[in-house]
Parts: structure tokens; sequence; C-alpha cells
């Protein structure tokens, strides 16, 4: 197939491209920055240099193509709009790329035990938070497209961890984490940090990608994890692959703000606790990684 990739520079989007390359397929990416797009040719990526809101280049490269992968941005509606349009009635695929913090909970750093499989999107339920609403909308929108003739799938990442294999290398949570602990020279966590997110391997999840384009239903819903970890046992991880002190509790609430404060509470101090159901049951597939804090304490992050 020849696949058009959105945010083909970043860790996902490249990571998955040059998936696919291995797996015999031609890649058109995606990028803004032009400075990158030499950059891309070099790793064998058709580039195209445009953005999300440039309605004409997405529609243009998604007619060209036999099945697009957007993992630039999983909140733009009107990239995913122009997508929609541009594939309905060709029968072709389209992985949209979410994220499992639609499902977080609580924002203080402790344990949640909810737990949240694919089965959530049939039950009416709302996300807690306007964002979350919002991408959750386009994560519905997506799964509609099936009804027009797209082979379309949602594919919402739990914390991704590893090293990317294309131009982006860096996870966002994890970068905030060691971030702050060189800057601080300390490495923190939100409250107590027993909050427990779901995690998957990049390259765990570019496998996964290539299965969906190959075999997946029309308009299904996956989420995506390969194991789950508390914060504070990543952070731990991070101050022994740092050799710093630590982990110490933070409080979001504390005048020296180390972190944006929304962000530490709804992204570092929350949990997303989700089960991969259907990608092992439909898909056939099967993570090789199980310990994102094996991998932080053994990266070399410094």
């Amino acid at each position: 197939m020849n696949v058009f990739v959105t945010g083909a520079s970043g860790l996902i989007g490249g990571t998955v491209a040059m998936r696919l390359l291995a797996a015999g397929h031609t890649v058109t990416g995606l990028t803004r920055d032009r400075t990158k797009a030499a950059a891309l040719a070099g790793l064998g990526i058709e580039p195209v240099v445009g953005t999300l809101d440039d309605a004409g280049v997405l529609a243009g490269q998604a007619g060209r193509a036999d099945a697009v992968v957007n993992a630039a941005d999983s909140d733009h509606r009107p990239a995913v709009e122009t997508l929609v349009a541009a594939l309905a009635g060709t029968g072709k695929a389209l992985i949209h790329t979410s994220g499992s913090s639609i499902v977080a909970t609580g924002t203080t750093g402790e344990r949640s035990d909810e737990v949240f499989t694919e089965d959530v999107l049939d039950s009416g339920w709302v996300p807690d938070h306007p964002l979350r609403t919002a991408r959750l909308d386009i994560d519905r929108l997506v799964l509609s497209a099936a009804g027009r003739d797209v082979r379309s799938a949602v594919l919402c990442t739990s914390l991704v961890y590893g090293r990317g294999r294309g131009l982006g290398r860096d996870s966002v949570l994890i970068a905030a984490l060691v971030g702050q602990a060189r800057a601080g020279g300390v490495v923190r966590h939100v409250g107590a940090g027993a909050n427990l997110w779901s995690n998957v391997h990049v390259d765990d999840l570019a496998d996964l990608y290539l299965l969906a384009l190959e075999k997946s239903p029309p308009g299904t819903f996956y989420f995506v994890e390969g194991g789950e970890e508390s914060f504070g046992a990543m952070a731990g991880a991070i101050a022994r692959s740092l050799g710093l002190p630590g982990p110490r509790s933070w409080d979001p609430d504390a005048p020296d703000n180390v972190w944006n404060h929304e962000f530490a509470r709804h992204a570092l101090g929350s949990n997303s606790r989700v089960r991969a159901t259907r990608a092992r049951d439909l898909l056939g597939w099967r993570p090789r990684h199980r310990s994102i804090t094996a991998w932080l304490a053994a990266a070399d992050l410094a």
C-alpha cells in the first residue's frame, strides 16, 4: 500500500512510518516543518510540507493514497472531517490516533481502581472534562465514517514510551518528568504518585498500526496498552537512570510550579487505566515489551 501519514516527524507517526516501510509499504508523510522534509526523505518517506489546516493538501494526499494514518493531532476536528470526506465511498482505511486521557480519573496522584474497556463508547458515557469530551466526539466521528464506506478505526493509545524510530524520539509525559528532574535536580511526582497509567512501547504500538491497516473491521475502537504502572514507580526509575535524588512528592497548588497546573493535575496526577482487549482478540496483537520502569531505568535519559 501507499500510506499517507500525518505527523510523520513525530514520535508515533515517525515510528509507524518506519514500521510500514519495513513491511514493504510506501509512505508519504506530512510535516509542517520544511527543515524536516529532507530528513524524512533521507529515511525513505516522501515528504509533503503542510499543516492540518491545509484542507486541499490533506484531501489530495488522501485521494492518492491507499490508506491514511492520522497521527498528528488527536484534537484537530477539521482535519478529520477533511480526511473522512476525501475517503468517503472508497473503502480505504483511515486509522486515527486518540489518547487514553479521555478516560482519565482523579487529579491528585492517588490511585483509582476504575479500569475502562472498549465497551465504554457504547454505554453513553461522557468524560468529565470538556477537552476530553471534544476528543471523544472526534473519535466517534471517525468511527461513524464506516457508514460512508471508510474502513475507519481509532487507536486510543495510553502512555507511550521507548525511543522513536523516525525523527520524533521522546514521549510527551516522560519528557515532562525528565525535563523537570534535570531542571530541579530532584525527580518529582504529583501527590503520592500512586496514580496508575496504562502504557505501551512505541515499537509495539507501531506493530498494531500495521495490523489495523491490514485487517481491522470498519468502525472499530481500540484501546492500546501493554501494561500499567504508577507515576511514583516511573519517577523512581527515572531517578535511578539519571542518578538524581527522589522521587519526591509535589503539590500542584504549591507556589513553586514546576509544571503547568492543568497539565500536572489532569495528566501527571491522574489515572488512565485501560485494557486492549480488541487489539489482542480481533487483530492478534501481542506486545513484546511489558515494563516501562525497566526501560526507564536502563534508558539513556541524560
